[in-house]
């Protein structure tokens, strides 16, 4: 069960982008990828979610390989959140929520189909949008509707690219939240963050993303590990503990660059 990537690889061109990547997130589990711009991680959420054709490797979703199934049986078992999402049409919020309910085009709603579009909306907190138009919200309100309508869509496992850039900071916190309590609940997450702490707070594992490759944390390591983060991102951090949780900092080269000046 869960997500299971094995020796994933992919280029554009001359250009490698994932380089025999291997991951494995177990069901129930909310897992983070981490790394720099350019390393390879939407491409490989992408192929995750079968968007993106593997030159190399396999997929496998909930114990089924992913190239076994059809459009509509993936569409089942994944919900996918891309990093940019235009809206096309001014569809109302509801009716955006709905289409994760869609068999197809021309599927009519039942019931059941817009008590589930309501409870995703209850349960990311945008269901007072529910009659507004969707191209009239903010960004961050949009980033919502869509992983309610991802979640109306009950899948196996949840890809997500870059699902807090848009939100403001209670509604980050919230939506990690709501992640990790979906993940109790038999959900698998699989989500592409920018901030370590977001990882070390909320998930369960994580993956460092580096030209292409994944690795992990060395098993009894702990996720927040300075040097690796260090390394990882090219910055010089440190860890600090607040109520009892580990979170890593950034130290500022400024304020050692001035202190040098002040003692010489």
């Amino acid at each position: 069960m869960g997500i299971r990537l094995d020796d994933i690889s992919f280029a554009y061109g001359c250009h490698q982008v994932v380089c025999g990547a291997n991951l494995h997130l177990p069901a129930g589990k909310f897992g983070a990828i981490l790394g720099r711009n350019g390393s390879g991680k939407s491409t490989l959420l992408r192929i995750a979610a079968g968007l993106q054709l593997a030159q190399q490797g396999s997929v496998a979703i909930a114990d089924q390989e992913l190239k076994q199934l059809n459009v509509r049986q993936r569409a089942r078992r994944v919900g996918y959140l891309a990093q940019f999402h235009q809206p096309e049409f001014p569809f109302l919020v509801r009716e955006v929520v709905l289409t994760g309910r869609a068999g197809s085009v021309f599927s009519v709603p039942l019931a059941r189909d817009y008590l589930a579009a309501e409870e995703a909306m209850e349960l990311l907190g945008v269901l007072h949008l529910a009659d507004r138009a969707y191209d009239e919200l903010s960004g961050g309100e949009r980033q919502l509707v869509m992983i309610a309508r991802l979640l109306a869509q009950d899948p196996d496992a949840l890809l997500l690219d870059e699902p807090v850039s848009s939100l403001d900071l209670s509604n980050q916190m919230h939506l990690l939240h709501t992640l990790r309590g979906l993940a109790r609940r038999g959900l698998t997450v699989l989500a592409i963050l920018h901030d370590p702490n977001h990882a070390l707070l909320f998930c369960d594992q994580v993956f460092y993303m580096e030209s292409g490759r994944i690795t992990q944390p060395d098993p009894g390591a702990p996720l927040a590990d300075p040097a690796r983060i260090s390394q990882l991102y090219g910055i010089d951090v440190c860890t600090a503990q607040v109520d009892g949780v580990t979170v890593v900092l950034p130290r500022p080269a400024w304020k050692r660059q001035e202190a040098q000046k002040v003692s010489s």
